[in-house]
């Protein structure tokens, strides 16, 4: 046969490997239809087990009934697709002996369905078990219920994070040592590797012994006795003592015992009970250092506010905490309105409940304790006084505390500036110079408002500055000042500085211990996903709108029961802050009213924390100020408590409606400006002056 013979078979065999290399065209489509599309379906129940699939160890999700494409995310990753079939579907999943937390959601569908495992190997045998997602509420409540029975708050967030860390490693009875360890090695290790959290620690070492010097040095006593001579009648006795502790705003603990040893002779002189001596100085106290720009409380108020903001989903997280704690204020009802009762009580020189009864009998007897001799007292303070032939001049403590504000507020700007300048090259701006007016000017470009105004401009740079630089600078220089005052004036030797400035760091320690255990306790409660579990059972039941007021009762209860606001506020913002955005999210709000709810939030646990301070008897500051106005304790108690619910009464419907209302700082301004009035016309209405009978 000649090869002749062989071509058109040749042909034959091209056009075949031809027409099957060819792109399929319409017809061929028509002819054969592509599979049906896999439907979507929503998980209302799985469950998770894990196995070893040849070489690859695989998750096996079982949803009975299930055959479709569903979506889940693992430990708030992106979502990954399943192919359910007949029931079954599996994901490729390493784990090794230690062992995995995994937290699982459905994102589809109204009712998400969450729930929390853990995977581990031990030799050829793979183990998930399923942990209940009420157990995340076991670390916080441990914590709470722990502080209210011994009323000691280091010891009970210890123990809540050694729950968590027992959760998280699946409760296996062998994993409760690991557990401890853990507390140490994960916890606090990591709440500490972390640069904002340092920075956060150091600024209140700082502050503290910054604090310590212009004690010791008689600056304090300066600005004291400089003012207290201003002081010629009862009202005006009270007024001063009132206008010292708003001005010694930096830090509370200093606040009442400077104020309450040094004002005590001169309301004595007045015949002013020392139950109203008491309540001015505490009630100044933590209220003006709680809303304060710079305080040795913003340190721990920023990293509780982190600690809260960096568990939102969806959240702006180039917004400072500095930012969203200044942009609080406005629904600061609480310290703000104490403050303005204050004043309030002493322009109309009238009381009412208990400390009328106190009053009445300073003024008549002259007794202006409630013993009936000073053994009855409580023992005076040993208070912060000036060493041993120190000047008190006012400018040794007034110098370092400007320099404080002033570093600050430039290191915001620059920090800012910075930013700024980096964020408008990126955009394209073209900028003659790196000079701050130049930024200023192309500020609106960023804003997408050419003509914004000032106050929108000043937002952008306080939100995008470096708050931590900014104190960390700030903090130095006041205490570089003070020493250069204290060595430079020889009131002090170097020696005797360096061991002040020391002392000043021990009386942080404190502090900064309940700081760091409260950042290692919301890493617990993120790890397992506390916040999620409270929304997924609120969210139908609860109003956004309705959380400022809810928080503020639940703030206001552990403040009372544990006697600290710190502490409050170290357990409640981890929790509070990532529910109420949820829960504002599952309900479609607005992301503007969103973010006024969470700030009103944020402010709430700061005020009712401090208004439950104030109610309890066994607050530091509370015991404090008793101790330094050389008053019973117990009648401090008795007599502050009704004026601190008064003003907690119309702060949290002030704080409610703010929120209904749309918030602002305009609606919060009106709002403060009717609680004022409603507060004057209580006293006016209840109150009865000292003279009357």
């Amino acid at each position: 046969m000649k090869i002749r013979h062989f071509i058109p078979l040749i042909f034959f065999c091209l056009s075949v490997v031809n027409l099957f290399g060819q792109e399929p065209t319409d017809s061929l489509v028509s002819l054969t239809p592509p599979p049906p599309p896999v439907p979507t379906i929503e998980l209302s129940h799985f469950e998770v087990n894990m196995e070893k699939n040849g070489d690859q160890e695989v998750l096996v999700f079982s949803a009975p009934g299930a055959n479709g494409q569903a979506q889940i995310n693992i430990n708030g990753g992106d979502a990954s697709s399943l192919i359910f079939n007949q029931g079954i579907a599996k994901m490729d999943f390493e784990v090794d002996e230690k062992g995995k937390l995994l937290f699982f959601q459905s994102p589809i569908g109204k009712n998400n369905t969450n729930k929390i495992y853990h995977v581990s190997q031990t030799g050829s045998t793979y183990k998930a078990k399923h942990i209940p997602m009420w157990l995340s509420l076991f670390p916080p409540l441990i914590a709470i219920i722990l502080a209210l029975i011994f009323k000691e708050v280091i010891t009970s967030l210890f123990v809540g994070i050694w729950v968590g860390a027992f959760i998280a490693n699946g409760m296996r009875p062998g994993a409760v040592l690991k557990a401890l360890w853990e507390v140490i090695d994960k916890y606090i290790i990591g709440a500490l590797n972390d640069g904002g959290h340092l920075s956060v620690i150091v600024f209140s070492l700082l502050i503290g012994g910054m604090v310590a010097i212009i004690s010791r040095n008689g600056g304090m006593a300066g600005v004291v006795q400089a003012l207290s001579k201003y002081a010629r009648t009862p009202r005006s006795s009270q007024f001063i003592t009132w206008l010292l502790g708003v001005a010694i705003f930096f830090d509370d603990f200093a606040n009442t015992l400077i104020v309450g040893n040094t004002m005590r002779s001169v309301t004595d002189k007045f015949k002013i009970s020392r139950e109203k001596l008491a309540y001015i100085v505490d009630s100044t106290a933590a209220p003006v250092s709680a809303i304060a720009f710079i305080t040795t409380w913003i340190g721990a108020e920023l990293g509780y506010i982190e600690s809260g903001i960096s568990q939102l989903e969806g959240f702006d997280t180039s917004i400072s905490p500095y930012a969203l704690f200044i942009s609080s204020l406005k629904y600061s009802f609480y310290p703000i309105l104490t403050l303005c009762f204050i004043l309030i009580i002493i322009y109309t020189q009238k009381d009412f409940g208990p400390m009328l009864v106190a009053e009445k009998r300073a003024r008549k007897t002259g007794q202006v304790s409630s013993a009936s001799n000073p053994g009855e007292d409580e023992p005076n303070m040993e208070d912060l006084s000036p060493v041993p032939g120190a000047p008190l001049k006012w400018y040794n403590a007034a110098l370092p505390v400007l320099t404080v504000i002033l570093v600050t507020i430039y290191g915001l700007v620059y920090t800012g500036m910075d930013s700024l300048y980096a964020s408008l090259v990126e955009a394209g701006v073209d900028l003659p110079s790196q000079s701050w007016s130049a930024i200023w000017a192309n500020l609106g470009v960023l804003l997408d408002n050419p003509d914004a105004s000032f106050f929108m401009k000043l937002g952008q740079l306080i939100g995008v500055s470096d708050s931590y630089i900014a104190l960390l600078w700030a903090s130095s220089s006041g205490v570089l000042v003070a020493l250069l005052l204290t060595i430079g004036g020889r009131i002090m030797s170097l020696f005797d500085s360096m061991h002040t400035l020391t002392t000043g760091f021990k009386t942080m320690l404190p502090a900064l211990m309940i700081l760091t255990l409260a950042w290692a306790l919301a890493i617990t409660t993120e790890e397992l996903h506390t916040a999620n579990y409270l929304t997924s059972i609120l969210q139908d039941s609860l109003s956004p709108y309705a959380m400022p007021m809810i928080i503020f009762v639940l703030s206001g209860l552990i403040a009372f029961s544990t006697g600290s606001s710190w502490s409050t506020m170290a357990i409640l913002y981890p929790i509070a802050l990532p529910t109420t955005w949820a829960i504002c999210q599952v309900n479609g709000l607005e992301p503007d009213i969103s973010m006024e709810i969470l700030l009103n939030v944020i402010a709430v646990v700061l005020a009712a924390s401090v208004m439950g301070d104030h109610c309890s008897p066994i607050s530091d500051t509370t015991i404090l100020s008793s101790l330094a106005s050389d008053c019973n304790h117990i009648d401090h108690v008795r007599t502050q408590m009704p004026y601190a619910l008064t003003v907690g009464s119309v702060s949290i419907v002030a704080g409610g409606l703010s929120t209904f209302l749309g918030g602002g700082w305009m609606i919060s301004f009106v709002l403060m400006l009717i609680s004022l009035v409603i507060l004057f016309l209580i006293v006016r209405q209840f109150g009865r002056s000292v003279n009357q009978d």
